[in-house]
Order: C-alpha cells, then sequence, then structure tokens
C-alpha cells in the first residue's frame, strides 16, 4: 500500500480540545502543518465524547480511525439519500441488529434495535432499500443454521419477525440488482441465489458464479473462507467486493479483494491489484482487516467501511474502520488510508446529525434494551425479567451464576475504563458485575447476603465473607486487560480495593472462537432480585 495520500490528509491537531489515548506521552500531536505526521513514538490525540469514550471526529476536518470503537464486526452501510444507514453483526445479544444513523459518515446515532425474536447467533447482515422499503438480510447460526430477512416500511420500524430463507450451507448473503431489475443474494464461497420480486423468498437453487481471487500460498492466513460478498454498480460495471484468508487467527490473514463484471451474470473478472487491503506487518495499529463495503460519501468522494482487531486488543473486538477510496483510470479502485493509524481528511459534504454514540452510563430513567444494554442468549421471554423504576435496575434472578443468567452487557471501545454500580439483593439472590466474553469465559465480582463470589476464566473461584450484607457499591477497572474490583458499604465515601486482581488479554477469539468482545454488564442469579442503581461508565 502506498502512504503518500494518508501523509498528505494529516492535518495539525488542537491539543485544548483533544485528550490524550490513554498510555501516551503527550495531550496531543504536535505537528507542523497539513503534511506532517506524528512524531515517531507518539500516538495522535483521540477527542472525547460521552463518558470520556474516544470518537473518530477529531474536530479539525480531520477523523482517526476507529470510525465505530469496540465490536461492531461486518459493517454493511446503505446511502438513503442524504441520510446513511448501517448496522453490524450482533451474534447472541438481543435486541440485536441495531441500525445506526448519520449524515457525515463520523458520527452515529443508534435508531433502533431491528431484531427482537432469537433466531441465533446473528452474523454478516446486509442492510438495503429497495424501493420504498427496507431490508436487512442475515445468517443466523443455530440448529439448523438459516438465512434470514426482515423488513420494514420506515428506517425506524416497526419491524417486521424474521422470514426464514433457508441456505443452511452458506453465510453472509449481500443483495444485489441486475441490470434487468433482477434481484439476487450473492453468498458466501462465490455462491447466489435468486430473490423473488418481493425480497422475501428465494427463487429456484444456489449456483456457483465468482471463483474469489487466491492469495499465495506462504502467505500466514487463517484459511481461505471466501465470504461477505458486497456488490455495487458504478458505470458500466458490476463489483464484487470479498473477504478472505479468515477472519481472525494471524493478524495478516483477513483481506480485501475485488473482482468485477458488466454484468450481474458474470464473468467476473479478478482485480489484478489484490489484495486491496491487508495487514502486512504485525507493528501496524489494525490487524485482519476485512469485510469491506464501497460507497459514495454525500459529497461525491468514495469510502469503503470494514473491520479490523486493534493490536493487542483482540478484547474488544472487531472494529469498524472508514477507508477513503480512489477510483483508477482503469475502472479499478484503491484504498488510501494505509495502516489507519493516522488522521484522515474528513468525508466532504454532509451535515452533523447529533453526537457520536450514546452514553454507557445510566440512571435507569428507562430501559434501554438494544441501543444500550443487549441480553446474551435470552430465551423468548427474557424482556420480562427486566423492568425500571423511580431510577431503579430491577432484575429477577436467573440461573446459578454468569453461566447460565443471560446478563445484561455493553459495548465499551476503549483500551482502559472503569464502571459502578449500587446494587441491593433480595435474600436468595447473588449478583454483580462482569466483564463478559461468553458464557464460559468471563469474569467479575458478585455477591448474596454473606458472601462474595469471584468469577475467573468462566469459573466461580472463591467465596469471601462479604461484610457490607446484601447492598453495596461495587466498581471494576479494567486497565489495559489489568482488571481490579473497589467495593464501598457507605454510599462511596470509603472504598476498598478487593484482593483478587486478574489479567483478561486473553479472553477474545483466539482464544475462546466465538467471534465476540470482553464487555462490561451485570447479572442477576438464584432467587428474587436484584436492584441496581446510578450505573456510571468512564473511559481512562
Amino acid at each position: 500500500m502506498k502512504f503518500d495520500r494518508r501523509e498528505a490528509m494529516t492535518a495539525a491537531l488542537g491539543a485544548a480540545s483533544l485528550a490524550a489515548v490513554p498510555g501516551s506521552a503527550t495531550a496531543a500531536a504536535k505537528v507542523a502543518g497539513p503534511t506532517a505526521k506524528p512524531a515517531s513514538g507518539a500516538a495522535t490525540a483521540y477527542r472525547r465524547g460521552f463518558d470520556d469514550q474516544r470518537i473518530a471526529d477529531l474536530g479539525n476536518g480531520t477523523f482517526l480511525n476507529p470510525l465505530m470503537a469496540g465490536d461492531h464486526p461486518d459493517p454493511s452501510i446503505m446511502r438513503d439519500g442524504k441520510d446513511y444507514y448501517m448496522t453490524f453483526s450482533t451474534f447472541d445479544s438481543y435486541p440485536g441488529l441495531i441500525v445506526w444513523h448519520s449524515r457525515d459518515l463520523l458520527n452515529w446515532q443508534p435508531i433502533t434495535a431491528a431484531l427482537t425474536k432469537n433466531v441465533g447467533a446473528v452474523w454478516a447482515p446486509d442492510i438495503c432499500k429497495h424501493g420504498n422499503r427496507y431490508f436487512i438480510y442475515f445468517p443466523a447460526k443455530a440448529s439448523p443454521n438459516a438465512n434470514y430477512v426482515i423488513w420494514a416500511d420506515r428506517i425506524e420500524g416497526p419491524w417486521s419477525d424474521p422470514i426464514d430463507l433457508g441456505l443452511p450451507d452458506h453465510i453472509d448473503p449481500g443483495h444485489a440488482v441486475g441490470e434487468d431489475g433482477s434481484r439476487w443474494l450473492f453468498l458466501s464461497g462465490g455462491d447466489r441465489i435468486r430473490l423473488s420480486e418481493d425480497g422475501l423468498s428465494t427463487v429456484g437453487k444456489v449456483e456457483h458464479v465468482y471463483d474469489p481471487w487466491h492469495y499465495p500460498d506462504d502467505w500466514d492466513v487463517e484459511g481461505f473462507s471466501p465470504e461477505g460478498p458486497k456488490v455495487m454498480r458504478r458505470g458500466d460495471y458490476f463489483y464484487i467486493i470479498t473477504a478472505v484468508g479468515g477472519t481472525a487467527g494471524p493478524p495478516t490473514g483477513h483481506m480485501v479483494i475485488a473482482a468485477r463484471s458488466k454484468s450481474i451474470n458474470g464473468p467476473w473478472e479478478n482485480c489484478p491489484h489484490n489484495p486491496i487491503v491487508r495487514t502486512t506487518d504485525l507493528a501496524e495499529k489494525w490487524w485482519s482487516r476485512g469485510h469491506a463495503t464501497l460507497f459514495e460519501g454525500p459529497g461525491g468522494d468514495w469510502w469503503s467501511v470494514y473491520h479490523g482487531y486493534e493490536r493487542d486488543f483482540w478484547t474488544l473486538g472487531r472494529q469498524t474502520l472508514l477507508d477513503p477510496v480512489t477510483w483508477t483510470a482503469d475502472g479499478w479502485f484503491r484504498m488510501e488510508g494505509g495502516d489507519l493509524s493516522a488522521p484522515i481528511a474528513a468525508p466532504k459534504g454532509g451535515s452533523k446529525s447529533g453526537p457520536q454514540g450514546l452514553p454507557l452510563s445510566d440512571d435507569f430513567t428507562t430501559l434501554e434494551l438494544g441501543r444500550r444494554w443487549n441480553f446474551f442468549k435470552p430465551s423468548a421471554d427474557e424482556k420480562k425479567r427486566a423492568r425500571v423504576a423511580d431510577k431503579c435496575l430491577h432484575l429477577t434472578a436467573s440461573g446459578t451464576a454468569p453461566v447460565n443468567s443471560s446478563p445484561l452487557l455493553l459495548i465499551a471501545g476503549d483500551q482502559a475504563y472503569e464502571f459502578q454500580c449500587e446494587i441491593e439483593i433480595d435474600p436468595g439472590t447473588t449478583a454483580g458485575l462482569l466483564l463478559f466474553y461468553d458464557q464460559q469465559l468471563y469474569c467479575g465480582l458478585g455477591f448474596d447476603e454473606s458472601k462474595f463470589v469471584t468469577h475467573q476464566y468462566g469459573m466461580e473461584r472463591g467465596r469471601p465473607a462479604n461484610p457490607h450484607g446484601r447492598k453495596m457499591l461495587m466498581r471494576v477497572r479494567n486497565d489495559r486487560h489489568i482488571v481490579s474490583f473497589h467495593t464501598s458499604g457507605d454510599g462511596g465515601q470509603t472504598w476498598k480495593r478487593f484482593d483478587r486482581g486478574m489479567e483478561v488479554s486473553g479472553y477474545h477469539h483466539n482464544v475462546r472462537g466465538g467471534f465476540l468482545m470482553l464487555r462490561p454488564g451485570l447479572y442477576s442469579a438464584g432467587k428474587g432480585e436484584a436492584r441496581f442503581r446510578k450505573f456510571t461508565f468512564r473511559a481512562l
């Protein structure tokens, strides 16, 4: 990849309006002008939003990846006039398929959770509009596996219940419209199937139509795994953008490739410049980059969104990245962001529709299921467990421990953060705060009326005495994988550090599988209910 344009797009940053990246030696990168780069060894500062969370928009005409911090994998984006909508894989978190909105491509706000019925682990979706109707196509890993479609006449919903399209042997459906108006789903492995005119059922059988470009045999990858096909049309050509090399595993594996055809029916010509994007050095900031979608920005410039792991922070999951695209005279394209470690000139045109993201702190005035909180692997009636009243979350106990209690979880996108909450329990209830990957890999601290319970490696490890009884303040700090706990029995006037620390850098996909992230959350197990008040989150 060439880095000249990235350097040209680096702009001077105002130190007064920026907070330093955690661990950085400087409050802001000191640069001489629009062509300068941060000094060697220094990190460019992130701007801060709600709860001091890092945000991409630097406020000076540039941005710094990630576009969406934390686990926002397999991004799918669509344009609808001046509006852009994006959604992501949500796996076993429900409500799922959160739809986000932006008009400037840098500042995104969550609108709604489009999927409320649990049909399994939701993998790479594709959001699109055809006619006056919105659609999301997505695969679900369950028994049996299947692909589904949901639809809505308004982006805000209501969204339909999922409609089963079958296709148990494929993932990552990508919607496409041919030159004759025919509708298709392109699928993993270079296959496709025709859709009915209303897009709610399939026609005929799956057919193989495309043989993706293959990397050299001596490259370090996870596996071939052609997936995530996204088809778009520009000028005389249809373009298919595909991911190969595996999603995780070696940081150099996942990559973006492209092919084109003058007909939706092929034949497909592989790009002579493949791969378009690939991590080639472990020193790069972003690893395993792939699963891209190309689109036109509000000012006529072109962009791509894809995901990647932040170096040394697999625990944050796959984060969404924004990369500028340039079309070349031969009808192909380049992605110009290089390794995405430096600021990039912001997209042209557009208008800011609101601030980036939303607070993770919650006073429980309302029950924010979907946009903020998600249950993990919920039952059909899991929502009945949670209610809010008088700025208190009442969570009915379920199961015996986090492994089977369907905890409530958040997505946190910073390398270091802390969160705290006042917790009160009924007799027979055990409750606490967690860092949760999945039901087999989590850590945290809980308590019943007489004892604490420590969670580590997805197991309950120890039960020291609890001096606070059935009500306490609890705080969890995750400082770049180093986890500590504090408790208070007097409303926060005094705090005592709990005598058990943890290191969680291995709580991620390459250890456990599952493609998830380590998420802050809370749980209530046993009998009765737990009451949570004043949940406060702060990035460090």
